[in-house]
């Protein structure tokens, strides 16, 4: 059921000062009351906002769809959709929620459509810096930025820019529709499965490091310990056909950060206990064949880099190799 009230009284849209591709937002919230203001505020002061923007809470309970609808009432592009509460929370359910919110906007015309998560905040040129990346290259399927937690941000030196990270996900609204939609699988590794599907469908995908945003809670922490994220990261890699090698690096590789020896230990072992319980694999073949490939071809750039005396990066937590 969606629910929105009408108000021209405080609508930026008529803030527009040049012509520009038009782009909608969706963001799945659950129990996001000590977050999700940052992110509307954000989001309101933007000198390029959204024409539509839907949040969909999935059966908040803590007083998150009291405080967005007191938002909707003074921007009429800002809409509440509300499902009935799931009880558990998972990533499956994220893209429930998404779809909600996708099916209100297939009738008004956009050209792109932004995953936005309701945990972020954002200095107010950041999705017009974005759009410009769209405009500018019309291969772009997918775009997005860094995130920051606290003083933390990727280092990208031994790092892919061709990953766009699921807090904040723009699409070209062919490339979504080219790739289907986001895959709910109930684990994660949704916005890792879109961009390598757009890749492989022959979209450009990019995460521009120019401009960042803000990350208010640890990523993957909603309701697991950073031990516990780092094991099931370690399985999820393994469904999503991650290559054995890889994971041996990229478990070496992150043994340098916090928790030391153990974030990288546990990796690799969520990534074995995964191997030999044979767990399923909601990925394609095809798909996996092109991961495998495409981390091989990184994994030869970044021993080469080594070799050629670069140093290694002081490791971020949540770094990305």
């Amino acid at each position: 059921m969606s629910s929105r009230v009408k108000d021209q009284g405080s609508d930026l849209q008529g803030q527009r000062l040049k012509p520009s591709m038009k782009y909608v937002l969706i963001t799945p919230a659950k129990n996001e009351i000590a977050t999700i203001e940052m992110t509307i505020k954000s989001t309101i002061a933007q000198t390029l906002p959204p024409i539509r923007w839907i949040i969909v809470s999935d059966g908040s309970t803590d007083g998150t769809d009291e405080l967005v609808m007191k938002y909707c009432a003074r921007h009429l592009w800002i809409e509440l959709a509300r499902i009935p509460e799931r009880g558990e929370r998972h990533f499956a359910g994220k893209v429930e929620a998404f779809n909600v919110g996708y099916h209100l906007v297939q009738h008004i015309p956009h050209d792109l459509i932004g995953n936005l998560d309701a945990d972020l905040s954002f200095d107010k040129d950041y999705f017009n810096f974005l759009v410009g990346k769209f405009m500018e290259n019309p291969s772009l399927g997918v775009g997005g930025t860094p995130f920051r937690e606290g003083e933390k941000s990727y280092d990208f030196r031994f790092s892919s820019i061709d990953h766009v990270s699921g807090a904040c996900q723009l699409f070209r609204r062919q490339c979504f529709e080219d790739i289907g939609g986001y895959v709910p699988v109930k684990e994660g590794g949704i916005d890792v499965i879109a961009v390598l599907t757009a890749r492989m469908h022959g979209w450009q995908t990019r995460t521009f490091t120019e401009k960042d945003y803000v990350h208010h809670r640890k990523m993957g922490t909603a309701k697991n310990t950073l031990l516990k994220t780092r094991f099931k990261g370690g399985q999820k890699d393994y469904a999503l056909g991650a290559h054995p090698l890889w994971i041996i690096f990229r478990g070496i590789y992150q043994m340098s950060g916090k928790p030391l020896l153990l974030g990288g230990i546990l990796l690799i072992s969520g990534y074995l206990f995964a191997m030999i319980k044979r767990k399923p694999r909601p990925v394609s073949r095809e798909l996996i064949r092109f991961r495998r490939n495409d981390e091989m071809r990184r994994l030869r750039a970044f021993v080469g880099n080594l070799a050629g005396g670069s140093k290694l990066p002081k490791q971020s937590q949540d770094a990305p190799l």
